[in-house]
């Protein structure tokens, strides 16, 4: 399989505080991976690095579809095909879910060199999307995510990856606050959004999220290092133990 994202030796710091100490990951086409940690162990300052968030003190090297991507901006990454889902979704009051999706796709295809989708292409493509996270057209006229439930912030953000079919997905935490009939919409999504040529990456501190999405690797994340990488049985096991047998090991 092709190495998609390949990171090396990376480290980031935030005033003067080292968060990611020397990671070293590699994911290639057609994976899910799960990255999981305790509190403050770096998960999200992982997923907001190879975003691209600005405020971190970053070394090392991140190579994504063969590119150095710690030399481009955020939005630059995102036309790559790099998509992140927030750990908590932020508002965007004035501007509805349709007009947000519209310029964001059309973006999209601008950066693929394709045409921009007609109002009936999109209308199309919307509906089409929506079905895959069981989102109501209600939704459609709506502010982005003004008066959302966690849930459906979540959800929706779930259908914003699925317009924007991205190369590489890195949902941090998606499964926070969710209830288990919103858990099981949210990632049944993610499941039908898999293709041989994308990638996801899982964050999040629960087995219960990959008893739906089963990830090919397993990461466990500790004071800013990997220190335990397998299959899907790890989460299994860390349910069981927690993490401190994994730290006492290392």
């Amino acid at each position: 399989m092709e190495n998609m994202l390949i990171i090396k030796n990376l480290y980031a710091s935030i005033d003067d505080k080292e968060i990611l100490r020397g990671i070293n990951l590699t994911v290639s086409r057609g994976e899910v991976h799960a990255i999981m940690g305790p509190n403050g162990s770096g998960k999200s300052t992982l997923s907001a690095v190879i975003a691209g968030r600005e405020h971190y003190t970053v070394k090392g090297e991140v190579t994504f579809m063969g590119r150095d991507l710690l030399t481009l901006h955020p939005e630059e990454r995102a036309r790559m095909g790099l998509f992140l889902g927030f750990q908590y979704p932020i508002e965007i009051p004035g501007v509805s879910n349709v007009n947000f999706m519209k310029a964001a796709v059309n973006e999209q295809r601008k950066a693929r060199v394709l045409p921009p989708l007609s109002s009936a292409e999109f209308l199309k493509l919307m509906r089409q999307k929506m079905a895959i996270v069981e989102m109501d057209p209600s939704f459609l006229g709506r502010g982005v995510n003004v008066g959302f439930s966690g849930g459906e912030k979540k959800r929706n953000e779930i259908f914003q990856m699925a317009m924007l079919e991205p190369i590489l997905a890195i949902l941090d935490e998606t499964d926070s606050g969710l209830d288990v009939d919103a858990l099981r919409v949210v990632a049944g999504g993610v499941n039908k959004l898999k293709r041989p040529d994308n990638a996801t990456i899982v964050i999040t501190h629960y087995q219960r999220l990959l008893d739906y999405i089963v990830p090919d690797v397993v990461h466990v994340l500790y004071k800013g290092q990997i220190i335990k990488s397998a299959g899907p049985d790890l989460a299994l096991e860390v349910e069981k133990r927690g993490y401190d047998w994994l730290i006492h090991q290392g």
